[in-house]
């Protein structure tokens, strides 16, 4: 895989929660009241928020730390969460689910947090928005010092009773559905034992 295209995958990963449309989330295939504003200025704050990180100059776990809060505050964890788990869902119990949950979002912040400082000068702009089945998909424009532009897309839907990013999209390929294979992947090693694969997560990244 060529370099440039891991790369980019990376800045999806970080620039949100949040990395085609998620399939099999469980998402309510509509949204109560979002607008094309609204689903605008929470890309343009997640992005804002990321770019301060990306540029402090704090350690790596500092970083780490405030790409989490970032996670909480913007992502739709739980969506994302249950997403990744995939077919286990089904047979996961309250508790594991809701461990599980916390394992994940503690995982993607270190995977992709220790990343940060390949992006530092990123620029992120929106470029447009249209209405999908989920809600809006923001398109933004991604700027890295010395190489050219390319297109982010952001799965925005306040479904969950607020407005939350739930997937980011770059060259057709969704960062959930990445994060889903990844997972089934972790899953079947650990011979779909879900305790296991959430001890694995509190550990990697």
């Amino acid at each position: 895989m060529p370099i440039d295209t891991l790369t980019r995958r990376h800045l999806v990963a970080i620039v949100a929660t949040a990395g085609a449309s998620v399939l099999g989330t469980g998402l309510s295939t509509g949204a109560f009241a979002l607008s094309a504003g609204e689903a605008e200025h929470l890309v343009i704050s997640v992005s804002r928020d990321i770019q301060r990180v990306i540029n402090s100059g704090k350690s790596e776990n500092a970083i780490v730390r405030d790409f989490e809060r970032i996670f909480m505050k913007y992502a739709d964890i739980a969506i994302m969460a249950q997403s990744s788990l995939g077919v286990a869902r089904r047979f996961a119990s309250s508790s594991q689910v809701r461990n599980y949950t916390e394992a994940f979002r503690g995982y993607l912040a270190h995977k992709y947090g220790k990343r940060f400082r390949e992006f530092v000068g990123a620029e992120i702009k929106v470029v447009k928005s249209r209405k999908t089945r989920r809600g809006y998909l923001v398109t933004t424009s991604v700027k890295m010092p010395g190489r050219p532009a390319f297109a982010v897309e952001w799965q925005v839907s306040d479904a969950s009773g607020s407005t939350r990013a739930f997937d980011l999209i770059i060259e057709g390929i969704s960062m959930l559905r990445l994060e889903r294979e990844e997972i089934a992947r972790m899953l079947d090693r650990r011979g779909g034992d879900i305790d296991r694969l959430i001890a694995h997560l509190r550990t990697a990244g």
